[in-house]
C-alpha cells in the first residue's frame, strides 16, 4: 500500500476517472433531455429513467462481489470498452425501429454498467492510499465526479442544443475509449481469492456475508441505509425529474435555451458535488459523522424555497435562478455527508468485504431512485399548474426522515 495519497496509480485512477465520469454524465444528461424533448411527457420521462436504475440496483452487488475476487483494474478498462460499444450500437440503430425502446435499453445498460464499475473505484482506494488517507482520498474521487458532473451537462448542454444528439455521442464514445486505456497502465494490489467454481453460492455466500457485517456488526449503518433510501425516494428523486420537466415544459422558456439552461443546472449540481468535495477534504480532521444527521437535514430545508418561488413569481429565469441555487446547496450538503460515510465504511470494514459492503450499500441506496422516479413522473403529471404542490409534499417528508436521522447518529456517538 502506498502511504503517500498521490502515488501514480492513484494519479491515473484519478484522471480516467475524470474523463471516463466526463462521458457519463453528458451521455447521462443527453439521452432523457431527448426523449422528454421528443414527447413532453413527465410520466414516461419518469418511468423510462426507472427503468434505467433496475439493472445499476442489480449489478451494483455483483460488480461489489467481482471486485473483491478479480483485479479492479481489469474491471475498469473492461467495462469502459463496453460502454463505448453500447453508445456506438445506439448511434448506428437510432434512426431505425422504436427509438423509445431503444433509448430505454441503453440507458438500462449504461445505468447498468455505472452500477457495476463504481465498486471497484470505491474498493480500490484502501490498496492504493493508507488508511490516515481515506478521507482525503474519497474527497478527491466524490470532487472528481462532481467537476466531471459539471463539465458534462454544460459542455453537453450547449453542443446538444446547437448540433443535436449525434455530435455528443461521438464524443462520449471517444471518452470512454481514453478512459480505458488509460487504466491499462494502473497496478492495484491484488489478492486472489479461494474459488471453487460455483458462481451462483459464492454470489449469494458473500452477499449474506455483507448483509450480515451491516446489520450485525455495524448496525449504524443499516439505520443510515434506511435514511437514504427515503431521502434518494421523496428529495433525490424529485429533483431528477423536475429539473428538466420544469425547466422544458413548465418555465416559459424557448426550446433551446431550456435545454441550455438546464445543461447549466445540472452544472449547479456538479458545482455544488465539486463544493462539498474540496470542503470535506479541506475540513477532514474536523468532520464529526455523529453530527452528519445536521447534513440532511440542511438537504431538506433546501426544498423549500423552490416551492414558494413557483407560488410567488410567474418570472421564469427568477424561478430558474431559485431552483438552480437550492439544488447547488443540496449537492454541498449531500456531498460532504456522503464523503463522511464512505470514509468510514473503508476504516471499519475488513479488507475481503470492502468491495461487497460498499455494492450492498449502493445497491440498497438505489431502490428507492426507480420508484421515485416513477412516482414523481406521474405526480408532475397530475398535478400540471401546480407543481409547486409536489414540491412542498417533498420537501416536508424528506425534513421529517432528516429529523429523525440526529437520533441513530447520537446514539453511536456513545456507542
Amino acid at each position: 500500500m502506498n502511504q503517500t495519497l498521490y502515488s501514480k496509480d492513484f494519479i491515473l485512477v484519478v484522471i480516467g476517472q475524470i474523463i471516463s465520469l466526463f462521458g457519463n454524465a453528458t451521455i447521462r444528461f443527453a439521452l432523457p433531455l431527448y426523449l422528454l424533448n421528443l414527447t413532453g411527457s413527465s410520466a414516461l420521462y419518469g418511468t423510462v429513467t426507472a427503468c434505467a436504475f433496475l439493472p445499476a440496483i442489480l449489478l451494483s452487488p455483483i460488480g461489489g462481489i467481482v471486485a473483491d475476487r478479480v483485479n479492479k483494474r481489469n474491471i475498469m478498462v473492461i467495462l469502459d470498452f463496453f460502454t463505448a460499444i453500447v453508445i456506438l450500437i445506439f448511434f448506428l440503430f437510432m434512426n431505425k425501429g422504436n427509438l423509445i425502446v431503444l433509448l430505454t435499453l441503453t440507458l438500462m445498460l449504461l445505468y447498468g454498467i455505472a452500477g457495476a464499475y463504481q465498486p471497484s473505484v470505491q474498493a480500490s482506494i484502501p490498496a492504493l492510499v493508507s488508511q490516515d488517507n481515506f478521507i482525503a482520498a474519497n474527497s478527491i474521487i466524490n470532487t472528481i465526479s462532481s467537476f466531471a458532473s459539471l463539465i458534462g451537462p454544460v459542455l453537453g448542454g450547449i453542443l446538444y442544443s446547437t448540433y443535436g444528439l449525434e455530435p455528443v455521442l461521438w464524443v462520449c464514445m471517444i471518452c470512454f475509449i481514453i478512459s480505458a486505456v488509460m487504466e491499462i497502465f494502473i497496478k492495484i494490489p491484488f489478492k486472489k481469492q479461494a474459488f471453487d467454481g460455483n458462481i451462483i453460492k459464492i454470489a449469494r455466500t458473500d452477499f449474506a456475508e455483507s448483509i450480515c457485517f451491516i446489520r450485525k456488526e455495524k448496525p449504524v449503518i443499516g439505520k443510515t441505509l434506511i435514511v437514504v433510501c427515503g431521502i434518494n425516494l421523496f428529495l433525490s428523486s424529485m429533483i431528477m425529474v423536475a429539473l428538466p420537466y420544469l425547466f422544458t415544459e413548465v418555465l416559459n422558456l424557448e426550446v433551446s435555451q431550456a435545454n441550455r439552461l438546464y445543461g447549466f443546472a445540472e452544472g449547479a449540481l456538479a458545482m455544488g458535488g465539486l463544493a462539498g468535495g474540496i470542503s470535506a477534504g479541506i475540513f477532514a480532521r474536523k468532520l464529526e459523522i455523529q453530527k452528519s444527521g445536521n447534513l440532511i437535514i440542511a438537504c431538506a430545508i433546501c426544498a423549500f424555497p423552490m416551492s414558494v418561488t413557483l407560488i410567488l413569481f410567474s418570472s421564469a429565469i427568477i424561478n430558474y435562478i431559485v431552483i438552480t441555487i437550492c439544488c447547488f446547496f443540496i449537492m454541498v450538503f449531500s456531498t460532504i455527508f456522503t464523503v463522511q460515510m464512505m470514509s468510514f465504511i473503508q476504516t471499519e470494514t475488513p479488507q475481503n468485504l470492502i468491495g461487497k459492503v460498499i455494492a450492498v450499500i449502493f445497491t440498497i441506496s438505489m431502490c428507492a431512485q426507480p420508484l421515485g422516479n416513477a412516482f414523481y413522473g406521474v405526480l408532475f403529471e397530475i398535478c400540471k399548474g401546480y407543481e409547486y404542490v409536489v414540491i412542498l409534499l417533498s420537501g416536508v417528508v424528506s425534513l421529517l426522515i432528516a429529523i429523525n436521522t440526529r437520533n441513530i447518529f447520537k446514539r453511536f456517538s456513545v456507542e
